[in-house]
């Protein structure tokens, strides 16, 4: 560990997260952990895992996932192929990292993230769904940790609120062995965890809620869009009846819609389109906006942190074993009981326990 002028140790830790999907919420809980640790005085940068083909096969064959991700991934590769503003956030996401965000060098398979890690004196895995059983990777339960250093899971989601297969099961269960401590983003992370390996993990809530509203209002590109009252829309999935919940509210609320789109639906709306944003962009699309109208996790905690009225879309069928609605349940749940503040606290307070329960180097 680095020493500081004070003489303290500074420990060095490497997290690992989803960085490469395309994905606001994804890239700003990235950037919301990083700081948050430097912020405690260590360290933080994160390994930068984006798995070659042959990974990529690799885990498709360990982690018994269904093929439909195949083909999801080969939609959303399409969608970018024929849309110009899908292509300018993809490289948007990039950039906004090498401004922002401390990387490793690229890490192509578990081989590169083994010899990286080893300059760590803490491993991070988190947030963000991680451990969501219907597209496991092992990578994210950190395999490779040398056995010395201290690994453990931020707010590591599972997404879903009913117990996988059992040879996912089993799979998981394997791959948890060795962590040092746990916490999960949703309380039925918690119990599904607690069912597979009769351990509880604590429940803390996504890195973006560890910043205020003040430190996200100095990320964006401007204090808000120069433009009239409107509704923002921002859809992850796609389904008709969200575009019927969009035209009620206009006609209530008598408002602009703009759309951030992401999908091939939300691209060929009839509304005006805030298309190629980046996450900076996309920060001050939603500070600047009188209502919001989402399916996303994200996107509806942002308007929370910046006090919009929200109107959230169930992307999910209830009855659905990889239902992902229970995100939004488990978080409106520990608002309401701690709030934003309680939330910040109790997760900063996390955090700052697992760092100061690393060792300092002998002298």
């Amino acid at each position: 560990m680095k020493r500081t002028e004070k003489g303290i140790a500074m420990a060095k830790v490497g997290i690992i997260t989803f960085l490469h999907n395309d994905n606001f919420g994804s890239s700003l809980q990235a950037y919301a952990l990083q700081r948050t640790i430097c912020a405690l005085g260590a360290e933080a940068e994160h390994m930068d895992y984006r798995p070659d083909g042959a990974e990529k096969i690799r885990n498709y064959i360990s982690s018994g996932n269904s093929p439909a991700l195949i083909l999801d991934g080969l939609r959303k590769r399409k969608v970018k192929s024929s849309m110009a503003g899908a292509r300018k956030k993809s490289r948007a996401i990039p950039d906004f990292y090498r401004r922002s965000l401390r990387l490793s060098p690229v890490c192509r398979n578990r081989s590169e993230l083994k010899k990286q890690c080893g300059k760590y004196d803490l491993l991070i895995c988190g947030s963000d769904q991680i451990w969501n059983p219907v597209w496991l990777n092992q990578a994210y339960f950190l395999p490779f940790a040398p056995a010395e250093t201290r690994k453990i899971a931020y707010a590591a989601s599972l997404g879903v609120s009913r117990l996988p297969s059992e040879a996912k099961q089993k799979k998981m269960r394997k791959w948890l062995i060795g962590f040092d401590a746990i916490s999960v983003r949703e309380e039925e992370g918690a119990v599904l965890l607690e069912k597979m390996t009769g351990k509880r993990a604590e429940v803390m809530p996504d890195p973006v809620c560890l910043l205020t509203r003040n430190e996200w209002e100095t990320v964006m590109t401007a204090p808000s869009m120069a433009r009239g009252a409107y509704l923002l829309c921002y859809f992850i999935g796609e389904n008709t009846a969200y575009w019927e919940t969009v035209r009620q509210l206009q006609t209530e609320l008598q408002l602009e819609v703009l759309v951030v789109p992401v999908t091939a639906e939300s691209f060929s709306a009839e509304y005006e389109k805030l298309d190629g944003l980046g996450p900076e962009e996309f920060l001050s699309a939603l500070h600047g906006a009188a209502a919001v109208c989402t399916d996303s996790f994200h996107c509806f905690v942002f308007s929370t942190i910046f006090e919009k009225p929200c109107t959230v879309c169930r992307r999910d069928r209830e009855d659905d074993p990889e239902s992902k609605n229970s995100r939004l349940d488990s978080f409106r749940r520990e608002l309401g009981r701690e709030g934003l503040e309680g939330l910040r606290n109790k997760g900063i307070r996390w955090l700052e326990t697992q760092l100061e329960r690393i060792k300092p180097e002998k002298t």
